[in-house]
């Protein structure tokens, strides 16, 4: 029987301790499926006799203990079933969010949204490094934005309503970073200790804490892995159209730039990060006329 070399290749195929087998991720941007879909995973697992599938951190779903004889014929039921191959090789991979502001009462952003767009525009291409994109709706950041190579994060700036803070405490109650303190019936901001998550603002009982400079925090060259390493502060812009345009740019440079067999985070320092950043933010300020 003649072997389709070429889609063992791909990044959704990954061979077991037992080469003779493989497990098969699958693209699944956010996280999310419908109900039908994930019917249609359980079916073909079933029909490829896995027997179970594994969830990973990165918010796809794995068919495990796959012959590699039928690697073809089960990627084709995953793409008819629209869960097609995942990635994970030199390559962008599964975008991962919070669920954001559909579900998630401290979301500041449209998560899923975006990490619908930017998966149609970015997924699967091929790079000279592995790049993983995640998506945070607010500093909780449950989906570790800054361990990413490029990061997202939701964040507000909280605004008292002058004249009428009751100094019930609720907010300062609410602030795990100890930023709000009540003086004099009064609420106040530390906003050296804020790290602007808005969650005062859902607090505040009679609706007197408001929001204002809403933004999306952009970081670039977090890792995990064996010496993990925190993304640095790239831009703050104010919509997603721009976020989208910050990440493609970024994507481009490094796909021009990027030496291949070292994660971008061990670059950052010989391609000078300055230059990097007054290079990528130029350059979208050329493109949008800011």
């Amino acid at each position: 029987m003649k072997r389709d070399y070429g889609i063992h290749m791909k990044g959704g195929i990954i061979t077991e301790r037992d080469a003779d087998y493989c497990t098969v991720r699958v693209r699944l941007p956010a996280g999310i499926l419908s109900i039908e879909q994930m019917r249609g995973i359980a079916r073909i697992a079933k029909k490829y006799q896995a027997g179970e599938v594994h969830l990973t951190t990165r918010q796809t779903i794995e068919i495990p203990h796959v012959d590699h004889r039928l690697i073809t014929k089960i990627a084709r039921d995953l793409s008819k079933n629209g869960t097609p191959l995942g990635s994970e090789r030199d390559e962008i991979v599964n975008i991962t969010a919070c669920p954001g502001t559909d579900r998630c009462k401290y979301a500041n952003i449209d998560t899923v949204t975006l990490a619908r767009d930017l998966d149609s525009r970015l997924f699967g291409k091929e790079m000279p490094v592995k790049v993983r994109i995640a998506l945070s709706a607010c500093p909780y950041a449950c989906t570790s934005p800054v361990l990413n190579e490029i990061g997202v994060i939701g964040r507000i700036k909280p605004v008292r309503t002058p004249g009428l803070c009751t100094g019930c405490g609720t907010c300062a109650d609410y602030c795990r970073e100890c930023a709000i303190s009540i003086r004099n019936g009064i609420s106040y901001v530390d906003e050296s200790k804020c790290v602007l998550c808005g969650v005062c603002v859902q607090s505040c009982p009679f609706d007197l804490l408001k929001t204002e400079d809403a933004h999306y925090l952009i970081t670039v060259g977090g890792r995990r892995g064996r010496h993990p390493k925190l993304g640095r502060e790239l831009v703050e812009v104010a919509t997603a159209e721009e976020t989208i345009a910050i990440i493609e740019r970024i994507v481009y440079w490094i796909y021009r730039r990027a030496w291949s067999g070292r994660l971008l985070s061990d670059q950052l320092d010989d391609i000078q990060f300055d230059a990097f950043k007054k290079e990528i933010l130029e350059t979208v300020e050329n493109k949008t006329g800011k």
